[in-house]
Order: structure tokens, then sequence, then C-alpha cells
């Protein structure tokens, strides 16, 4: 510590002149002074002894000088202006500082790679990164920083203190940076800009990150795995997929996590708490990235831009989700079945199929759910509400996954590519279904007889064939049927109704499999092949009738 100390006096002061013989020496490092006062100054830097006492709040200093820059913590007391934008400062070092913001002056420059500062204190805290120095460590986790307000900062984590507060709203904070990028939620102030597209931002660390959007640079590097980050969050963050480690805890339920702003969005689970406001519609978000999503909708701003099929997005991590549709890239692994997922989200609740948890339960008729999103979707079935309507139609749908599916009904795309046969389907769960027809795959297995199906549905409906269950009833005629959709479709004997028109001749159907059936008649397409004698046909009935005849003879 008494190296710091001399190290930063040397950076900060100029190479002074002897006035005079050095007559005071210290008798613990035999260090020379001229003046006396000077000499017990630094006894107590060797010593460690602090006789200087705040009688506000009993903190002790080593030095009078910094009693009484401390003081001033209390009284609120900034005797020093700047004489350019009149701004004020508690102490004289603090303005000089400042003032190099106007200046943009640089003078201290680190003599390994050419960076330069405008603070002392910043120049020397750069250097740890070439030197990996951390001299400060932690008391109760042994935890190392390279530099002491992270460790008091850290400390925090421990004690779980929050000393600023804001004068707003009353959140408490554990660091001081942190209440004033707080402050700028409420004031909407944004004093970082990007000299390049201009862009605005409420802390200077975003704005540093934001500037590597421009030129590319991934700067932050993981030790581990080497993949590069343009920010250090983010490699932070990262480093716990390695490690597992979740240091943060909820003190009202035990859950843990790996990042302390989830525990922050967890907390607000407990407390119902929406802090951030629309001032467009009023509605209010528990998140401040929700809320910023959310403007996206009044104002249809898509900044995300995918540059190889051009599609475009309101939200980054979107964006990031569906380049891994171009890319095939699944970096999230299960470490109980080995399956890969493209979404941290899907494999945490890919992991309750194995830990049969079900944290979602409906107060109506209590049943529970792996996932939020479907106990929303199950309590619509309680109240019938359908917040979803097709633009083009008219039809209302409980899921907006829904509408997206039906949507493609009216602009038939299928986005979606088999990369083995080529055949595209409009919705990834038909392609995932379509590609165990060339796979073979049945990893549902029914645990009665054991018969094994490709898809879960199919599951499903056999089993009606050993309990006998026909669970859908019409409410015009009574008639029961196995399936949901079976019942759909005879609905529409009662109806008259015919959903599905044909784009080609106008003719319409109940049902989209009697639409897929008569557009094979204009196209041709004789999709089921008898492996005996080869003939094809363009409906498996057909096809059923047609190898009876080989299995008469």
């Amino acid at each position: 510590m008494r190296n710091y100390y001399l190290i930063m006096s040397n950076l900060r002061k100029p190479n002074k002149p002897d006035s005079g013989e050095r007559q005071h020496h210290c008798d613990v490092c035999g260090k020379s002074f001229t003046e006396e006062t000077v000499l017990t100054k630094h006894k107590c830097i060797d010593t460690g002894e602090k006789p200087h006492h705040c009688d506000v709040c009993g903190k002790s200093f080593s030095q009078s000088s910094s009693l009484t820059r401390h003081v001033r913590t209390h009284t609120g007391e900034k005797p020093y202006h700047c004489d350019i934008c009149g701004e004020s400062f508690s102490e004289s070092g603090h303005v000089t500082m400042h003032r190099r913001t106007h200046t943009g002056e640089k003078p201290y420059h680190c003599n390994i790679c050419g960076q330069s500062f405008s603070q002392s204190n910043d120049l020397f805290r750069h250097k740890r990164t070439h030197t990996g120095e951390k001299p400060y460590h932690c008391d109760i986790c042994g935890k190392s920083f390279s530099r002491s307000g992270h460790l008091s900062d850290h400390k925090r984590v421990h004690t779980g203190e929050n000393p600023y507060h804001c004068d707003i709203c009353g959140e408490s904070f554990s660091y001081n940076s942190s209440l004033t990028n707080h402050k700028r939620v409420h004031t909407g102030e944004k004093p970082y800009h990007c000299n390049i597209c201009g862009k605005s931002f409420s802390r200077r660390s975003t704005l540093t990150e934001h500037n590597h959007t421009h030129k590319g640079e991934k700067p932050y590097h993981c030790d581990i795995c080497g993949k590069s980050f343009s920010r250090s969050s983010v490699l932070f963050r990262h480093k716990h997929t390695h490690t597992r480690e979740k240091p943060y805890h909820c003190d009202i339920c035990g859950k843990s996590f790996s990042r302390s702003s989830h525990l922050s969005d967890h907390k607000r689970i407990h407390t119902g708490e929406n802090p951030y406001h629309c001032d467009i519609c009023g509605e209010s978000f528990s998140h401040n990235s929700s809320l910023t999503y959310h403007k996206h909708v009044h104002t249809g701003e898509k900044p995300y831009h995918c540059n190889i099929c051009e599609k475009s997005f309101s939200l980054n991590s979107t964006f990031t989700e569906h380049k891994r549709i171009h890319t095939g890239e699944k970096p999230y692994h299960c470490d109980i079945c080995g399956k890969s997922f493209s979404r941290s989200d899907v494999l945490f609740r890919h992991k309750r199929t194995h830990t049969g948890e079900k944290p979602y339960h409906c107060d109506i008729c209590g049943k529970s759910f792996t996932e939020n999103s479907h106990l929303t979707s199950h309590i619509r079935i309680h109240t019938g509400e359908r917040p979803y309507h097709c633009d083009i139609c008219g039809k209302s749908f409980s899921r907006s996954g829904h509408l997206s599916d039906h949507k493609r009904i009216h602009t038939g795309e299928k986005p979606y590519h088999c990369y083995i046969c080529g055949e595209s389907f409009s919705y990834n769960s038909s392609l995932t279904s379509h590609k165990r027809a060339h796979t073979g795959e049945k990893p549902y297995h029914c645990d009665i007889c054991g018969e094994s199906f490709s898809h879960n549905r199919y599951l499903t409906y056999h089993k009606h064939v050993h309990t006998g269950e026909k669970p859908y009833h019409c409410n015009i005629c009574g008639k029961s049927f196995f399936l949901n959709s079976n019942l759909t479709i005879h609905k529409h004997i009662h109806t008259g109704e015919k959903p599905f028109p044909c784009h080609v001749c106008d003719k319409s159907f109940s049902s989209n499999s009697h639409l897929t059936r008569h557009i094979r008649i204009h196209t041709g397409e004789k999709p089921y092949h008898c492996n005996i004698c080869g003939k094809s046909f363009s409906q498996k009935g057909h096809l059923s009738t047609h190898v009876s005849i080989h299995t008469q003879v």
C-alpha cells in the first residue's frame, strides 16, 4: 500500500530541486524529509495510524486534509468551481481533472501501449491490465481486485449494504455510480454521444461498448474457451457458463442467480413492483429493458438488421438468436442429456423435463406448468380471451405464436427448410417432425403397449385407443371425437364454414388436409408410392386400397 502512495506521488508531482538539507529521517523505512510535518504524515503511512476522526460518522484518517475532504460528504460543501461550465466540486483536484473534459487534455501516458489518460490514477490502474496485478483482497471470500474501490463495492455483495438512495423514488443502491446512472431514468439525461452515428447514452461505459460495434472490435477474451466479446460485462457473465457460479441469492425464496441484475429483476416477482412506465400509453414494466422493447411497439423501430436475409428486429437479443438459424450454432448444452440449444432460456426450460419442475400454477383449476407463458395461455381457456387478431381475415387466437403460424396460410410463407431433401415448411415444429421421416426417430413411447411414435400428439391420440376416451364433444349434436382437430373439422359441417381456399381455382375446403389433397390435382404430385410395383398415388387412402390388390393375390 505504501508503494501505491509513493508511485502516485511521483506520477502527480514534478521533480523539485531540494530547497534545503533533509534533516528529518523515518526510523521505519529510512526515508528523509526537509520538514517535520511531512515526516509525521509519512509515519502514519508506515504505522497505519489514523489520528484524525470524523465527529459525524466516526471514520478515521491518517491526514487532516483527508478528514477535511471527507467532512464535505456530510456537509455537501463544494467550494471549487469550474470556470468554464460552473460545475462545483468538493476537492480542488477534482476540478482540475474535470477541466480536462473540456480541454481534452490527457497528460498521462502508458509506456507499454501508449494509451493516454486525463488522470494519473487512471493510468496507474490501467497498468495493472498489463501486469495482471490485483493487490486488494476480500477477507471474506478471498477474491482479488485491481482497485480498492472495486473491493469496497464487492464487499457489499456479502453485507447487502445499499448506502446510496434515490431522493425521487427511494430506491437504494450499493454503488454511487449506480445511483447516478439510475437518476437518469427519471431525468432522461443522455450526456454521452457517439461521434459516428450521433446516438446518445446515459452511461459512458455504454458509449464505449457501443463504439466497438462500429469498429467490429471485441477486446475482451475468455481465457477458458477463447471466445471474444465487445463488452467486459458480457465476458464476465459468459464465464459463469464455465464455472456455473451463481453468487447472487434471493433472501426471500433462496433462488440463486449468476447476475445481480437477474436477482433484482427476480425480487420484483415477490414485490410486484413495476417501476418503469411508458410515457406514451402509461403501461408499467418490472424491467427497464422491457420498457425499451415496448416503446418499439409505438415507434415501429427495428434497428437490428440481418445482412444474410435482410430481416429486421426490434430487439438485439432476438437478432442474435435469429443469426443462429443461419449459422446453426447451439451454444447452450444440457449437462444431463447433452442436448444443445440456440437459446439459454430454452435450455433452462428443457431442464425441467429432467427435474419435473412445474413452478407455475393455475389458481382456477390447480394445473401446473413448466413455463409462465404456458400458464398465461392456459388461463385463456378459462377466460375465453383471444387477444391476437389476424388483420387479414379477422380470426382471433389465444397465443401470438398461433397468430404468426396462421398468417402463413394467407402469405404461403414457408421459412423452415429441410437440409436433407429441401422441402419447406410453414412451421418449425413441422420441420422437426418431418426430419424424423429421414432419421426414423420415434422418441415418444406408449407405456401401456410399448409402441413408439414420431410425434407426441400421435402418442396422445394412440392412448385413446387403450382408454376409449373421446374427450372432445360437439356442443351442437353431442358427437365425440378422439382429436380436437377432428372436432374442429366436424363443426364446419354445422356451420358450413370452409376456411381453406385454393389459390389456383378458388375452391374452398373445411379442413387443411382436404385442401392439401386437392392441390395435388393441380400440381400432379403423387407422394405415396407402392413399394411392390412402384405405382404412385396422390392420396394415402388410394395407396392402401391399391396395396390390397397385391395382398389378395
